[in-house]
């Protein structure tokens, strides 16, 4: 009944939220009728659906198309949601709202051909850190993504890092899907582990006693967008290894802190994994998850999520914790998603006002309830949503962006790092050692890898 409670207070204080701007101030819901007698007739300069004070003004843009490229959402609700409210918009603004969904392992071969070609969707959805790799054909969206800053109380480091390209945002901070340990915790209770494991050690203690009883661990190490990436940086990180020096210039991957993390993760993977998923996708440790074939996997909130939805009881067993930590600490990386508009778009301005009103936090926080916090806000703001009161065992989530870094870490991003990510070299050094490389050679093979790249 109590979260019933903070729900109902929460959407009623929703509803409620007023538009300073407009004389007298209006409810989101008089605000929208509003806009939209306003839009019937002609945009003027400065009328927002949002929240946020006016930004450069908009052309008029009734009679416009507008199309968006983004990734396949693992929680789809969240998906039709984005619809929803692009078909609200569009009807508000006159423009008609193309969203397109395919997988996220495919979106880097879009944007590549829609730059090299000149044409294709108005807005693209990155990842990672994606702007940096494609900065040349974004527009620069400085004006919304300080609006949008302002409104979640700052950006965390990591996707305002990945976003700020040489002194300027080339995409708007969108969301980070958080990466946490999901596992069984009747099955770690079994073998005496009362909590997660806090560091690596621990870690594979606890495991190799999970495998030994038919309950082994998953993790992926190839060329899939999130999971094997998402791991294999941190877990490196975690043992003072590092790919490039703070120069961001030279290549250090060659060191005794790595060999220890890659003699380790060899160790690791005879002892406590699953040895079929070497090669899985994003999506084949959610069904050895919840088909009861691994106790413990990397990942976003996504299996504890279809678990509530299918499998109630499996999901009353399902915890989360952060990452085990290493000689050199507790480290993250989570997937950032980033919004940018494309220099060849003739919709620049209504692809702004349409960033802006996802961002609006009350259609914002809509879709971020749908998803049940699968992916949290650019800021800090959503850490004080009452969504993280109603499940304890979704806490692990809620302030884990403080935690992650970069890709390039100790450096800061660059466009060799973000390279270096999309060739897959830090996942395939772990890969080449688990499947028999010698790990002094793998991480040979690695380094001659990057400094082709840095050197570029």
């Amino acid at each position: 009944m109590g979260d019933i409670n903070i729900q109902a207070n929460y959407e009623q204080e929703v509803k409620e939220v007023t538009y300073p701007g407009i004389e007298g101030g209006l409810t989101r819901r008089q605000f929208i009728k509003t806009a939209g007698l306003i839009a019937g007739a002609a945009l003027t300069e400065g009328v927002l659906v949002t929240t946020t004070p006016k930004i450069a003004a908009p052309a008029i843009i009734k009679g416009t198309k507008l199309h968006l490229l983004q990734w396949s959402n693992f929680v789809p609700p969240a998906d039709d949601e984005i619809r929803r409210q692009a078909a609200e918009w569009g009807k508000q603004m006159g423009v008609e709202v193309t969203i397109e969904t395919i997988n996220a392992n495919d979106l880097q071969a879009r944007i590549a051909s829609a730059i090299e070609s000149g044409t294709g969707p108005d807005i693209v959805q990155m990842l990672h850190n994606w702007p940096y790799l494609y900065a040349s054909g974004c527009v620069d969206v400085d004006d919304v993504a300080e609006k949008v800053e302002k409104m979640y109380g700052g950006f965390y480091k990591q996707i305002r890092d990945v976003s700020f390209v040489e002194g300027r945002y080339k995409a708007v901070p969108y969301h980070i899907v958080g990466a946490a340990m999901t596992y069984r915790e009747d099955w770690f209770k079994e073998v005496g582990a009362e909590k997660f494991p806090d560091n690596w050690d621990e870690y594979r203690k606890v495991g190799k006693m999970l495998k030994d009883k038919g309950h082994p661990f998953g993790q992926t190490f190839g060329h899939t967008f999130g999971d094997a990436p998402a791991f294999a940086y941190p877990y490196l990180w975690s043992f003072g290894g590092k790919e490039v020096e703070e120069d961001g210039k030279t290549v250090a991957l060659d060191s005794k802190e790595t060999l220890q993390a890659v003699e380790f993760i060899v160790a690791l993977w005879k002892d406590v994994f699953d040895e079929t998923g070497l090669s899985w996708d994003d999506t084949s440790n959610n069904r050895a998850f919840l088909s009861e074939q691994i106790s413990c996997t990397l990942n976003g909130a996504s299996i504890y999520f279809v678990a509530k939805k299918q499998y109630p009881e499996l999901a009353k067993r399902i915890n989360h914790a952060v990452m085990p930590a290493g000689p050199a600490g507790r480290f993250h990386y989570h997937v950032t998603f980033e919004h940018a508009i494309m220099k060849y778009s003739n919709n620049v301005e209504a692809a702004k006002e349409f960033i802006l009103f996802l961002m609006d936090k009350p259609n914002f926080y809509k879709w971020f309830e749908i998803a049940e916090g699968y992916s949290v806000a650019p800021g800090p703001d959503h850490e004080n949503h009452p969504l993280w009161q109603k499940d304890p065992r979704m806490l692990a989530f809620k302030d884990i962006g403080k935690l992650g870094k970069a890709i390039g870490y100790p450096a800061p991003p660059t466009r060799s790092a973000s390279e270096a990510l999309s060739k897959y070299i830090i996942v395939d050094v772990f890969a080449r050692a688990i499947q028999g490389e010698s790990p002094k050679k793998a991480i040979e093979w690695g380094a001659s890898e990057l400094r082709n790249v840095y050197k570029s």
